[in-house]
């Protein structure tokens, strides 16, 4: 975890973009697998081609021939992974002159409410870490409202879509969970109010440009950080490659951070890709369902400035003094970091705990260190 972030995430500068795999604990699928299981609802000839096609291999030839032309396009585009241009092609032949009631987006909604979904712990964290100080504020370009729903017993949060996003501001008001490609309508009405295919993209993106004067303000104000987006998502494509651009063009800019999950060490060439469109890797080992990342996002949220949890803060903090400070690198990183990001009478109320629990002087002197190092870093 780069330190730059955990400061700004301390100060209030960051905002959270969650994607799809946010919600994979709850049993909702990524754009990917909500491709293949609406061909499942709606067109099963096509479905037993793409439906058991793993990631990255093509269907036997033979499967395929069974199609029309139209449904072996459709196929060669889901082997591109180019998602958002399937479901407008499936659209547009499903339903020829687009009614308002559409068999695709009713399809999608019928997959989304399926088993009834609940929050995870992820969401959870994310709604924790997105906590501001009297304001929460959270991205998502999910349609489901499983933020909303993790919100503390006894809060809510508003919840906006589409053109009803507020523009950024780093007031107080700029406070809910913003669905940018909508949100599940509350009844089976206005199911066309989802942004799924790439004429949608071209429409809310190009045309009306709502989504990218929303975030262009957004990544001047704050630090973006995406959870839960693989490098092929379509809101790589069309929202951060434009974001990117922008850096030549302004100097205020805030830094970009993905979560970046795979096998470790990760492939150099992976995280250069990120890079190169402007965003920090941070990589986890995605193994075990992506538990690595689940349990950083938690200790995160314990250990935030804003609403952790005071008593795993010290309980961490007497962890780590009781050895020596020479002994562990990345425990002593983190308990400069906190002192760091605390103001006086915090560091005051720290370094009591930490003599009260028999640290030794290194430690003592560790807070004075980095006391004067970080002095005017924050209020």
């Amino acid at each position: 975890m780069p330190e730059s972030l955990l400061l700004a995430h301390a100060k209030g500068q960051v905002l959270f973009v969650a994607g799809a795999g946010v919600s994979l604990p709850s049993g909702l699928p990524t754009f990917r697998m909500l491709v293949q299981d609406v061909y499942r609802i709606v067109d099963g000839a096509t479905h037993a081609v793409i439906g058991s096609i793993p990631l990255n291999e093509t269907p036997e030839p033979v499967a395929s021939r069974a199609l029309t032309p139209r449904q072996r396009a459709e196929v060669q585009r889901f082997l591109r992974e180019e998602h958002d241009v399937v479901l407008g092609m499936l659209e547009r032949r499903l339903e020829g002159d687009l009614k308002a009631r559409s068999i695709v987006r009713q399809a999608v909604i019928e997959r989304l409410r399926e088993n009834d979904p609940k929050p995870a712990e992820i969401h959870r964290s994310l709604m924790r870490l997105s906590d501001r100080g009297g304001a929460t504020a959270i991205i998502t370009t999910n349609f489901d409202r499983l933020l909303e729903e993790a919100t503390p017993q006894g809060t809510r949060v508003q919840t906006y879509a589409l053109g009803d996003i507020p523009r950024p501001t780093l007031r107080p008001e700029f406070n809910g969970v913003f669905h940018l490609h909508g949100v599940l309508p509350a009844t089976s009405q206005r199911a066309s109010d989802l942004i799924l295919t790439d004429q949608d993209l071209g429409e809310f993106y190009l045309r009306r440009r709502i989504v990218p004067d929303f975030i262009y303000d957004a990544a001047r104000l704050f630090h973006l950080v995406l959870v839960g987006y693989s490098a092929n998502d379509p809101p790589m494509r069309y929202l951060l490659n434009a974001v990117a651009a922008d850096d030549a063009r302004f100097n205020d800019n805030k830094k970009r951070f993905t979560f970046f999950g795979g096998p470790q060490p990760a492939d150099p060439v992976d995280m250069e890709d990120w890079r190169g469109r402007g965003i920090t890797p941070i990589a986890y080992d995605d193994a075990n369902r992506h538990d690595q990342l689940r349990r950083t996002l938690s200790r995160w949220a314990k250990l935030s400035p804003v609403n952790g949890d005071r008593r795993v803060l010290d309980q961490t903090l007497r962890g780590i003094v009781r050895l020596p400070r020479s002994k562990s690198e990345s425990e002593a990183d983190l308990f400069d970091h906190i002192i760091r990001r605390s103001a006086l009478n915090e560091r005051i109320r720290i370094a009591r705990l930490v003599s009260d629990s028999g640290a030794s002087l290194d430690w003592l002197n560790a807070i004075s260190d980095v006391s004067e190092e970080a002095d005017g870093e924050l209020p």
